[in-house]
């Protein structure tokens, strides 16, 4: 199980820095953001099991780099638009 969650982790990381690198997402986007804060994470979590300092201080502090953008960039949309983060928010009025 473990070999998959490396998998899983290391296909994140890596699928936002390949889509980062062929211009599909900017790398302050969501979608970036988060795939590799996810990635970085699972791995973190696995280092930190293992016992694998050098890994855990690598992945540890991509997670947390990326954690801190995402939260920048959520934050900047809330003040920007506050009302499209809204629960129950509808782009298109209602009847």
């Amino acid at each position: 199980m473990t070999d998959i969650l490396q998998i899983v982790g290391a296909v994140l990381v890596l699928a936002g820095f390949f889509a980062s690198q062929i211009g599909a997402v900017d790398a302050r986007s969501l979608a970036y953001l988060i795939v590799n804060a996810l990635g970085s994470g699972v791995l973190a979590v696995l280092a930190l099991l293992g016992r694998e300092w050098g890994f855990l201080l690598l992945e540890g502090v991509w997670c947390l780099v990326a954690l801190a953008s995402l939260l920048g960039v959520l934050g900047r949309a809330r003040r920007q638009r506050p009302h499209l983060l809204r629960a129950g928010h509808r782009s298109a009025p209602t009847d």
